[in-house]
């Protein structure tokens, strides 16, 4: 993790890890990357999600940009991955979502595309951290008559729920409860599952600013499955803050995560023979139950570290056409360039439509381990010492208590400051009470 990016952009609560001055800056210096690697005047489009701070992060993104030398087109509200998509789309130099994605409304965060819709490399947001920190480049401001041009384009949206609405069949016959969480989906999900003939109920749709992911959305599951059920609906899809993750209810409320819905579309994908190279790309979070159905199905996995940004490195490498995280970002290269919650919930539901089945029996097409997750709060210098001896020394002798049937993965967040537990195994019990013992064994070591 760098000084300012971590494994998702810039983040960190508004107003005080990230203000208007760090906005402003590390906008000028991607702006100067930008432009030097754009022919003639470089155009930046801007989004954001619905956090109230959005508005003022937005104001400093595009005036840094600016003041040197690209011009701006502001596109309001929308969901981190129709940014993505309308880089290429609109054949412009660069893009910018001013989002935090899955955290709650005090948070915002920043996220940079290149011309070719994918988000900037390691180097690249190096480059941007030597600039803004060490000072390694002088920032290049434009001339009175070379300031960048700040406009809006709040139509371009258009180009991407067509988009997303085009990748299915007519959905008709499945009834569906979309929850919006109070983001950026609010604004697009309508369009896209009535251009796909669905017929959809919509939940958390009106954002006030502070309400985003509130007790909502893909992080607050509990209560989609308990409306889906009451209420007699096929299936429930819910999206987080942007719109870039999707987690779904089946008939009955019961989750369906990210992993289970990789393996659904993986199976789908190599009966159709639309799995390149039947390869699957995960993160090393993923359920054990995943990788036995890989196994099973002879599909061959390549678990990355986590975070979309390295699962999409994957793909590319390994020209694979699947992967995703248990969270629910889900990437299929053939539409888009980053996870996209829309396009995944799309893929499920005509999944169940063209298999006849309900969405409790798409499910059962892996079997999911328990596994149970704590966080520990967590200082720069606690996550460092992970890498201690002592540290690696105890996390071996306590996963020789699951008898090779299980697996301790600790990892700082790369968002927040926050060490992650994850153990997984085939006792609940076993490992709730060794995740607690974990927690606080850590907490000695480290401090």
């Amino acid at each position: 993790m760098g000084r300012i990016f971590g494994t998702d952009g810039v983040r960190g609560i508004a107003n005080e890890k990230l203000d208007v001055e760090l906005a402003l800056a590390i906008s000028r210096a991607a702006g100067m990357i930008i432009k030097n690697e754009t022919e003639g005047k470089p155009k930046v489009i801007v989004g954001r999600d619905t956090r109230l701070s959005g508005t003022m992060l937005e104001s400093a993104v595009a005036a840094g940009l600016s003041s040197v030398g690209c011009d701006v087109e502001l596109l309001g509200i929308i969901p981190t991955p129709a940014v993505a998509y309308l880089v290429t789309k609109l054949g412009v130099s660069g893009g910018v979502m001013i989002t935090a994605s899955h955290n709650p409304f005090e948070y915002n965060g920043i996220k940079y595309f290149g011309s070719t819709g994918f988000k900037l490399t390691d180097e690249q947001e190096e480059r941007i951290e030597s600039i803004v920190l060490d000072k390694s480049e002088e920032i290049a401001l434009a001339s009175a008559e070379e300031i960048g041009r700040i406009g809006h384009n709040t139509e371009a949206a258009e180009l991407y729920t067509e988009h997303i609405a085009s990748t299915v069949g007519n959905l008709s016959g499945i009834k569906i409860a979309v929850d919006c969480a109070n983001g950026a989906s609010y604004k697009t999900a309508k369009k896209i599952f009535e251009k796909a003939g669905a017929e959809a109920t919509f939940l958390n749709c009106e954002p006030d600013g502070t309400n985003v992911n509130k007790n909502c959305g893909s992080l607050h599951i509990d209560a989609l499955g308990k409306y889906v059920k009451e209420n007699g609906f096929d299936i429930g899809v819910a999206f987080d803050g942007d719109a870039d993750r999707c987690l779904a209810v089946d008939e009955n409320g019961e989750l369906i995560d990210g992993d289970m819905l990789m393996a659904i579309l993986a199976k789908r994908f190599m009966e159709e023979g639309r799995l390149n190279k039947n390869t699957l790309i995960p993160t090393i979070m993923s359920n054990m139950g995943l990788f036995k159905f890989a196994e099973e199905n002879g599909i061959s996995c390549y678990p990355t570290k986590v975070g979309d940004r390295y699962v999409l490195e994957t793909l590319l490498k390994l020209k694979a056409s699947l992967g995703g995280e248990q969270s629910g970002h889900i990437i299929i290269p053939e539409y888009m360039t980053t996870g996209d919650g829309e396009l995944s919930a799309l893929m499920l539901i005509e999944s169940m439509k063209l298999s006849g089945k309900k969405a409790s029996e798409l499910k059962k097409v892996m079997t999911v381990y328990p596994q149970v997750m704590v966080n520990i709060e967590a200082t720069p210098e606690m996550k460092a010492k992970l890498n201690d001896a002592e540290v690696k020394s105890y996390l071996d002798i306590e996963t020789a208590r699951l008898d090779g049937d299980g697996r301790i993965l600790v990892r700082p967040s790369g968002t927040e400051p926050l060490i992650r537990i994850m153990i997984e195994g085939r006792e609940q019990e076993k490992i709730n009470a060794l995740v607690l013992e974990c927690a606080e064994t850590l907490k000695n070591l480290l401090n």
